[in-house]
């Protein structure tokens, strides 16, 4: 991008002053005083660094930018899991690919700029299914609430995609876990008078065919009326 003489010297300024104050904040964090010598507030240029010194997982800043050079952003997020599935940012266990990928994912779409990857999701996990089969979990907790619907949804299908090229199963719910499912939307609702309540009918439809378990941290204090100790 073109600019004039005198906005490019002033962005010129700005990182000059930046690069000055962060040489005082190490020097003064260098004297212990402090309960950490580091900085905590990462420097990034742009949005693959942030998503890096988001989420610290180093190299993923490049691989970001080339993808962000072939396709959309939304794309990206999505091819971004096949990376992870190849250990390429030096995970191990299926559980690590999977929450890596998955806050990545998110990272990405919500431009670095919000708490939802870090402390939205709140573990993600394999649980088995009463063929034998595991199956993806995700634990969602309150912060994942400013990533905004659009990202909510799509960390659900970034984690089908992954585990599925990880050749992990779906989710089988059992006849209870979808009645629970339905009792506690409908209880919260009367609580917090959601947006949209789904019908009995939509929510069956939608629970019984989500490979992907979600699940979560509690938000209220309340007992159900049944389908409990599951």
């Amino acid at each position: 991008m073109e600019v004039s003489p005198a906005t490019a010297r002033y962005f010129e300024e700005l990182i000059e002053g930046l690069a000055t104050a962060m040489e005082l904040a190490a020097a003064a964090r260098a004297r212990g005083l402090d309960p950490t010598t580091e900085i905590e507030i990462p420097i990034a240029s742009d949005l693959a660094d942030r998503v890096e010194a988001l989420l610290g997982y180093t190299g993923i800043a490049a691989r970001i930018r080339e993808l962000e050079q072939e396709m959309s952003r939304e794309e990206a997020a999505l091819r971004i899991g096949d990376d992870f599935v190849a250990r390429k940012f030096g995970e191990t266990t299926p559980e690590e690919i999977l929450d890596h990928a998955i806050r990545a994912a998110m990272a990405l779409l919500t431009e670095g700029v919000v708490a939802a990857p870090t402390e939205g999701i709140a573990k993600v996990s394999l649980g088995k299914n009463d063929d034998g089969t595991d199956y993806l979990k995700i634990y969602y907790a309150g912060p994942i609430r400013s990533a905004g619907g659009t990202a909510q949804a799509l960390s659900v299908l970034v984690g089908d995609y992954v585990r599925q090229a990880l050749g992990i199963g779906r989710y089988i719910p059992r006849p209870e876990e979808v009645e629970r499912y339905i009792e506690e939307i409908r209880q919260y609702n009367s609580i917090m008078s959601l947006q949209y309540l789904p019908s009995e009918k939509e929510l069956r439809m939608i629970i019984e065919n989500c490979p992907v378990c979600i699940d979560g941290e509690p938000t209220e204090r309340e007992e159900v009326s049944g389908y409990r100790n599951l």
